[in-house]
């Protein structure tokens, strides 16, 4: 048979669209090699090869070290403690957010401030500890008297920890109470279960799922955490990425480091493996497509009710005090000495810090968009393609979002050091470190989103011959917008706040906020640090704020995620 002109001019189209969509999944592939597998290779063999062989040395010699040994002991007794109670207070308000009967502004109102820790950095809560309960504390010398009161150690940590890491459960636990109809609990208290009964025996086995997920994600938030211990923990309690970090700067062991780094991810293995093994075999479901009569919730008594609210005011209270003192702080001479009022601390910061604020910005502003770009584009075509290799690159793209941000900074660290790729100490290494690390979220929104787009919507655009990349520009994109606003959000928020990563990739040319406050606390200019923390949540807000408005003029309510940066 003669092939036909449509024939041939079709074959002749199609020959252009394989190979833009080759040279597309290349260019994904390349740098997706290069920065998120390439250096964690390079990880790996300064740990285990020495001269060009293979040698458990220096890993020997790690786990001998009583040092070594007792900050595992640390971390671990640290993770576990703010993945329980973490988790426990998460529920507690995911609970009362969504059964104990609150009028929508008191939900909206408990909502918003519940978010604070997420969008702050990571210094923030362990500032007002430090301003609460230290030597000089608003609490400890002002009103108590106590002199020379010292709050360093575990308790000041966890503490710290689990007031900036619960509402990461509370994101967890709420749309699955969301999603469990009262009928389930109706039918409990119609055989003469009491409200407790109903609790623990139908409400909570059906959210064991998002309790493990919830407590897997605070237990990995703690063991990675750098910022916390480095400022609370003190001397004489030391954990993992606080030693590894000390290594590299103070001994410029990369090589220990690295290895101390790598212990973090057996821990964090072991809990994820436990938490499959305890979720599998059992059954959750929920939604089951058969259409229930919904009918009010009358989960908690009003003695219960109350008891549930007061917790959830008192502990965003706590929340709120620590912002205002560390406004307060921020606006006074020196706190805890003298109160007087000044401005002169924001005069530093846009004066001696100015350098740390425009280069923190302008990696922000530009890793912001290509995180949004990047997100959309790799979920598109895990999503929505076929090609050989399709779970891989899922599988790669999450790693550097799975692991603690320690071992990602001491990574590219040592991958991106000597050339033919000396990327450290440019702005380039850490634009692709936000990149490649918080992008994730952009991922897994856009393929969330995908799942719920009809594929006749994209075979109607090619039976009216539009090419792949029109069909994505005019069909697919509009749709998926939420999914690339939520990338932009999380890029833009980790790139203002994030410090475990690239403390490490920081030099005298480019420097970050959040390194300043660090520096800050170390060298006990409380003040500085406090007004560039404020200044951190004012620019968190307001970029964020703008988003959300511009996401909710953009896209129909039916495709809305989540506010953006939660």
């Amino acid at each position: 048979m003669t092939p036909g002109p449509g024939m041939v001019g079709g074959a002749a189209a199609a020959r252009p669209r394989r190979l833009m969509r080759t040279a597309g999944l290349s260019v994904i592939w390349l740098v997706l090699l290069l920065f998120i597998v390439y250096p964690l290779l390079i990880l790996l063999s300064r740990a285990f090869f020495d001269g060009g062989h293979l040698t458990f040395d220096a890993l020997f010699a790690t786990l001998k070290s009583p040092s070594s040994l007792r900050a595992l002991g640390n971390s671990l007794l640290l993770a576990l403690m703010v993945g329980v109670v973490g988790t426990l207070v998460g529920l507690l308000f995911a609970f009362t957010v969504d059964r104990a009967r609150l009028g929508s502004r008191t939900a909206r109102l408990i909502d918003a401030l519940t978010f604070l820790p997420l969008i702050s950095p990571p210094f923030t809560t362990s500032i007002a500890f430090v301003f609460s309960f230290g030597p000089r504390g608003l609490i400890t010398h002002d009103l108590l008297g106590l002199k020379n009161a010292q709050m360093y150690g575990l308790t000041s940590t966890f503490a710290a920890e689990t007031l900036t890491y619960f509402p990461i459960a509370y994101l967890a636990l709420r749309p699955m109470l969301a999603s469990i109809s009262s009928n389930f609990e109706e039918a409990s208290f119609s055989l003469g279960g009491s409200r407790w009964h109903a609790f623990r025996t139908v409400t909570l086995p059906l959210i064991i799922p998002a309790l493990a997920n919830a407590f897997l994600l605070l237990f990995g938030c703690s063991l990675a955490d750098f910022a916390t211990p480095l400022i609370l923990a003190g001397s004489d309690f030391s954990v993992l990425p606080t030693e590894a970090y000390l290594q590299i700067t103070g001994m410029f062991d990369l090589k220990s480091g690295a290895i101390l780094s790598l212990l973090l991810l057996v821990p964090a293995g072991l809990v994820f493996y436990a938490q499959e093994r305890f979720v599998a075999g059992r059954s959750y479901v929920t939604v089951t497509g058969k259409a229930a009569t919904a009918t009010e919730r009358n989960s908690v008594s009003s003695s219960a009710r109350i008891a549930l609210l007061t917790f959830c005011i008192l502990t965003v209270a706590l929340i709120l005090y620590f912002y205002a003192l560390l406004f307060y702080a921020s606006v006074v001479l020196a706190f805890g000495a003298n109160y007087t009022l000044t401005l002169e601390h924001y005069r530093v910061i846009f004066t001696e810090g100015l350098p740390a604020i425009k280069d923190t910005l302008f990696v922000a502003a530009v890793g912001m968009p290509l995180g949004g770009l990047y997100g959309i584009l790799v979920g598109y075509l895990v999503g929505r393609t076929k090609f050989v290799g399709r779970r891989a690159m899922e599988l790669i793209s999450m790693l550097n979002y799975a692991l603690p941000g320690t071992i990602v900074g001491i990574a590219y660290l040592l991958a991106f050091n000597d050339k033919p790729l000396a990327l450290t100490g440019t702005a380039t290494i850490l634009i692709a470190c936000y990149i490649f690390r918080y992008s994730p979220t952009g991922i897994r929104t856009t393929i969330a989103l995908l799942q719920q787009i009809d594929k006749i919507l994209e075979e109607d655009s090619a039976s009216l011959r539009a090419n792949s990349f029109v069909t994505f520009r005019r069909v697919m994109l509009p749709l998926i917008l939420p999914a690339f606003f939520a990338g932009l959000g999380v890029v833009f928020i980790r790139s203002m706040t994030a410090i475990s990563a690239t403390i490490f990739l920081v030099s005298i040319n480019w420097s970050l906020i959040t390194v300043k406050i660090l520096e800050n606390m170390t060298e006990v200019a409380l003040g500085p640090a406090a007004a560039f923390s404020v200044f951190v949540i004012v620019v968190v807000l307001v970029v964020t704020g703008l988003l959300n408005t511009v996401l909710r003029r953009m896209t129909a309510p039916s495709l809305r995620v989540s506010r953006i940066g939660t």
